[in-house]
């Protein structure tokens, strides 16, 4: 595992408890190119770009961990296509980025800045350093995701009135937080103070340009603690210089360190301060700490709580990674007892399963399907895309009242159907091809279809037991006495080709078929 930028000393200490660490800062992009090779795992800060080269470059790599919130230093899509896991830390500075908007703004209206200089070069100067308070004035967020809705409850304490935009945002959420929802220029002619919290888009990339700032009113003043390119830097300077707006409080830029040609440095009524929103002891702790734990999981074969390329997985508490295991290994079967290259996958969601958020089950069961089909990685990350590529058509059903279980996941993959769910808290497959079975999720199967009469299953298990073949556990299901019937052994290894061809020449044998599920480490969603 390879840190390139400084984190906090909790996040290493925790890493280099599990993983093999090495500190390499201020390493050029050749260099990490060269480092990274053997790694499978890559820390970074907001200082390392990672590029499309270096994930290239990283064979063996398998996560990316941001300590911190944006990832505009890593090409994203560049590492879904690889199948890289990209996390990050939304919430360890949270807390930090609303305090300091909180700060900037206060600093602003008071002019704290200048009343420093002032006493420092000798100067008292009281009548030339006449504040504003926000009490009563009109907060306009831009954004009111986790920072903006902490500045929302924080400027409530300060009597102010709140509006906000934010397309993602419901009338409910903005209530939560005392916030009325606007149309963006509504904000910008009534807002006496605007902060902004959005993340960098296309959509939101110089969006305060010339036209927003001039629906400003002159007593309004700009706080940027979000991201730097979403405000156009020449036209905010040229509108402080020309008292359009009555000032602005900046702490990013659309190029770090601020250069020394950048007209806001020579801008009246500001206030800059180096990107250090989120540079508190506790918030860096946070975010190390936060981010080392989901690069941990993910080295574990578990999937990340807050990946920006993969779907969130379901909470604990309506027993998430068990019904993710369980779809990839829904779809694995499926594919392995398919035996061909299938071109449409159908997933129905029964019962309580519906109260589960579908997109980690849907990849989850896509995963498992396609590495039954292809060797390169396959994962929570790259499966729909992968999918997509293939052309896999994926459709969906959903029964609000299954007939045997209280939840149940079902999947029908060309002429094979299965379902599963869990059985206090473990997942268990449940269903094949009509019948209704209870088989493990963990190890090597034998599957036969025959004919339902004595001593056929004794003669199954002596052939095996003479090939010294072990068997850990049965099952046999059939529609009627007789009739046809469905038998799963659960074998501790890989039954060979010449047993299996003794089998299916039994009498009353149909058919046989073998399966893999899980690995020989156990459960991974990598």
């Amino acid at each position: 595992m390879i840190v390139a930028d400084p984190i906090a000393p909790e996040g290493l200490e925790l890493l280099r408890e599990r993983c093999d660490v090495r500190v390499m800062t201020g390493l050029t992009e050749d260099v990490l190119c060269e480092r990274i090779a053997e790694a499978q795992a890559l820390v970074v800060r907001s200082e390392t770009k990672v590029t499309a080269r270096v994930l290239e470059s990283g064979a063996r790599l398998v996560v990316v961990g941001r300590a911190g919130v944006g990832v505009d230093n890593i090409d994203v899509p560049a590492a879904t296509r690889r199948g890289v896991y990209v996390v990050n830390a939304p919430t360890g500075n949270v807390v930090a980025a609303a305090e300091h908007s909180v700060a900037l703004m206060l600093a602003l209206l008071r002019n704290v800045p200048a009343a420093d200089a002032s006493v420092r070069r000798g100067e008292w100067s009281r009548s030339t350093l006449m504040g504003r308070e926000l009490r009563g004035k009109t907060l306009g967020l831009v954004g009111i995701g986790r920072v903006g809705g902490l500045v929302a409850r924080r400027a409530a304490a300060f009597d102010m009135a709140i509006v906000a935009h934010d397309p993602f945002a419901t009338e409910a959420g903005a209530h939560a937080i005392g916030a009325r929802l606007v149309p963006l220029d509504e904000l910008l002619a009534t807002a006496d103070v605007i902060s902004l919290h959005a993340p960098l888009t296309e959509k939101t990339r110089g969006l305060i340009d010339g036209a927003a700032l001039a629906k400003m009113k002159p007593t309004a003043v700009l706080v940027n603690a979000a991201r730097g390119e979403i405000v156009d830097e020449a036209a905010l300077a040229e509108a402080l210089r020309d008292g359009r707006i009555a000032g602005a409080a900046l702490d990013v830029y659309p190029q770090e360190p601020l250069p020394a040609t950048s007209p806001l440095r020579e801008a009246p009524h500001t206030v800059l301060t180096p990107h250090i929103a989120g540079s508190t002891a506790e918030a860096q702790t946070n975010v190390a700490v936060d981010v080392v734990k989901q690069i941990l999981d993910v080295l574990a074969g578990r999937p990340a709580r807050d990946a920006v390329n993969a779907p969130r997985p379901p909470s604990e508490e309506r027993g998430g990674s068990a019904w993710l295991v369980l779809a990839e290994r829904l779809g694995s079967l499926a594919g392995q007892l398919l035996g061909q290259r299938p071109d449409a996958v159908e997933i129905g969601y029964m019962g309580t399963l519906l109260e589960l958020d579908p997109e980690p089950v849907r990849a989850a069961v896509v995963k498992g399907l396609l590495e039954s089909f292809t060797e390169q990685r396959v994962n929570l990350v790259n499966a729909m895309a992968m999918a997509r590529d293939r052309g896999l058509v994926v459709a969906e059903r959903r029964e609000p009242s299954p007939t045997r279980y209280a939840a149940l996941l079902a999947l029908r993959v060309g002429g094979t159907e299965v379902a599963g769910t869990l059985v206090q808290g473990e997942p268990r497959i449940v269903h094949i091809d009509g019948f209704w079975v209870d088989v493990p999720v963990e190890g090597h199967l034998l599957l036969t279809k025959h004919q339902d009469k004595p001593g056929l299953v004794g003669r199954v298990g002596t052939l095996l037991g003479q090939h010294d073949v072990n068997i850990s556990s049965m099952q046999v299901g059939r529609l009627h006495p007789r009739g046809e019937a469905l038998m799963i052994l659960t074998v501790d290894d890989p039954v060979a080709d010449d047993v299996l061809a003794s089998i299916k020449a039994f009498a009353d044998i149909n058919d046989v078929r073998t399966a893999r599920l899980g690995s020989p480490q156990g459960a991974s969603l990598l």
